[in-house]
């Protein structure tokens, strides 16, 4: 795969491309600086509905009333997927969903009761068909609704398994076990444990070994890649559960990690991962090589604060329009979700220059 960055890694946030609307000068910033091509635009960040709006919600009410709308806001959110026009984060102060939609630009608590009601939600994924799959980490569990939001069922049982992130594929889905340092497999269909990872002369081999599984991701190929908290690095298997390779080592430098945590890949099998400790986000190429970084924490706009997950969005674009560069061309975002700081949700652009 031909690189798209050069990496030049020293310096990671410049401004540039002007654009003037009613005499309001706007700074558009990219990544990664100059002289090399940019790949990336910082669009937007925000953490309540209200900042995501631009504008209060007005309603007929509110103004016969007087009263001020509901500020509905991100406390500490975690994982995020994307469905439709809708993006669905895992609060872990709130304990609950927030849905957020892209088109209204309203939040709105996702619909769990009775025996789906999720007690600390921390990572999820939503299936093409709109089945979203909860992994629990205070019930233990990865919970199921179906696209109506309607509980299905439950994998796990009491003292089973603490799952810490969960991902589906065509007919398997994965979960993150915290508890036996592996990754579980299910049969999508029936839900029956089918092996755990690594296996076979993989569960031998020191490479493969998972220490701290807490996020997970899959490509448009089948490959898995785990990201391992306590391993300081990502693995790699294939859609058949064998050991691929490992990407990144302890350390604070380039291809280094001191606390991995969100994991994402792209259609180019381009993969990102989140940095805790360092806050930030490297991008790799299809055989482990980084490219390049996002979001240098000195830096006053587009930083990233604790990072949890990275979430590669195509169908939304059009969504964050009016933050692009006349200049730059958005092929897909790219969301950083923080656990603390001013942008509990960080947007970029992927793309390249008109």
């Amino acid at each position: 795969m031909k690189k798209i960055f050069l990496p030049a890694l020293a310096a990671i946030l410049f401004a540039a491309g002007c654009a003037t609307q009613s005499h309001v000068k706007q700074t558009y910033y990219f990544f990664p600086p100059p002289p090399d091509e940019p790949h990336l635009q910082y669009l937007t960040g925000f953490q309540s509905e209200l900042e995501f709006r631009g504008s209060e919600d007005k309603t007929f009410l509110n103004y016969l009333t007087g009263t001020k709308p509901v500020r509905r806001e991100f406390s500490k959110p975690y994982g995020i997927a994307a469905h439709g026009h809708n993006y669905y984060i895992c609060d872990t102060d709130f304990g609950m969903i927030i849905v957020l939609d892209l088109q209204t630009r309203k939040m709105r608590p996702f619909r769990a009761e009775g025996e789906g009601a999720l007690q600390l939600p921390l990572n999820l994924t939503v299936d093409t068909d709109g089945t979203a799959y909860v992994a629990d980490s205070q019930r233990d569990q990865v919970v199921i609704f179906d696209k109506d939001e309607n509980f299905v069922a439950a994998l796990g049982k009491a003292n089973e398994m603490k799952p810490r992130d969960v991902a589906v594929g065509p007919d398997k889905i994965y979960v993150a076990d915290l508890m036996k340092h592996c990754i579980r497999v299910f049969d999508k269909k029936t839900r029956a444990p089918l092996y755990n990872l690594p296996q076979g002369d993989d569960a031998k081999n020191p490479k493969a070994e998972i220490l701290t599984p807490t996020n997970l991701a899959i490509d448009k190929d089948g490959n898995l890649y785990v990201g391992d908290t306590g391993g300081f690095h990502i693995l790699v298997f294939d859609a058949n559960g064998k050991y691929v390779r490992t990407v990144g080592e302890f350390g604070d430098g380039p291809a280094q990690f001191a606390r991995v945590k969100g994991v994402a890949v792209d259609r180019e099998a381009r993969l990102y991962a989140t940095d805790a400790m360092s806050q930030v986000t490297q991008i790799f190429d299809n055989t482990g090589h980084v490219l390049s970084w996002i979001a240098d924490p000195t830096a006053s706009k587009a930083t990233q604060s604790l990072p949890a997950k990275v979430m590669v969005d195509y169908e939304n674009v059009n969504a964050f329009r009016e933050f692009i560069s006349p200049k730059f061309k958005v092929d897909y975002i790219v969301v950083v979700v923080n656990q603390t700081g001013p942008h509990k949700l960080s947007v970029y652009g992927f793309g390249q220059n008109k």
